[in-house]
């Protein structure tokens, strides 16, 4: 290797691995189980859990259905369709959050309809879920799109003609091909959701217990106690690299 790419390679690998490798070395190893079996930690974590879960049932149930009109179907302007669908990728969460507050805040054009009928989602733990959703969901529907380009489509022509109807056919032929795309999908958006704040802290406030999830928990102990963050930093960086290694076979193989 030249050492002009060698040089910048290894230092780039530095600045890449050294952040990873200081949280490791500070971390309270002799004070982890304790820290981690804190009310605090485990409340974090747990709604954490149940809001990046829930957001990416909601992402599977209309993430698929968008993927697929994005992939086959004839409508026109899909092209703007798929940079609109794509702009949360590149948006700033919290300008994301506080879009999400000026249409479902109770003064926005559903809220006040939610409003009405008694249900409000700003700064609750539905609003988490919202927020999650909305900056998640961009994984999953880039993950099946590819899917369903590559998926052959003559099966489904098959399907056709043998007199199978298009659910019949979505259902039991597109959706068993696309299977790993969805599962590949479905995984990233968990995981972007799992580690969502801009849109989260904006959208849904940081009330322990009800909207703090564990990204917030690190921002919040950052303040008052440095070991905290840093046991909370390490559950999440657990998080990503079992992510990692769950999706090496498809997308990380040389």
């Amino acid at each position: 290797m030249p050492l002009g790419l060698a040089v910048p390679a290894f230092l780039g690998l530095a600045f890449l691995v050294l952040p990873l490798a200081g949280l490791l070395i500070r971390a309270p190893w002799s004070t982890l189980p304790q820290r981690l079996t804190e009310p605090g930690v485990l409340a974090a974590l747990r709604l954490s859990l149940l809001t990046a879960t829930l957001a990416t049932a909601a992402c599977l149930l209309l993430g698929v259905p968008l993927a697929w009109l994005l992939a086959r179907s004839g409508l026109p302007g899909r092209r703007f369709i798929r940079a609109l669908v794509t702009l949360p990728l590149v948006l700033p969460p919290v300008v994301g959050g506080v879009a999400l507050l000026l249409v479902f805040g109770r003064r926005g054009p559903a809220g006040e309809w939610l409003d009405a009928a008694g249900f409000s989602l700003p700064f609750t733990t539905a609003g988490v879920v919202v927020a999650e959703a909305f900056v998640a969901m961009p994984f999953l529907v880039i993950a099946v799109e590819g899917a369903l380009r590559s998926a052959d489509a003559r099966y489904e022509e098959a399907a056709a003609t043998l007199g199978a109807g298009r659910w019949t056919a979505f259902r039991r032929v597109t959706l068993p091909l696309i299977l790993p795309g969805i599962a590949a999908g479905a995984v990233l958006c968990w995981a972007r959701a799992l580690g969502e704040f801009g849109a989260t802290i904006t959208f849904a406030g940081n009330f322990p217990g009800r909207t703090q999830t564990m990204p917030l928990a690190v921002y919040l102990a950052l303040e008052q106690d440095l070991d905290a963050a840093i046991v909370l930093s390490l559950v999440l960086l657990v998080v990503s690299v079992v992510i990692l290694a769950a999706l090496r076979e498809r997308w990380m193989s040389p």
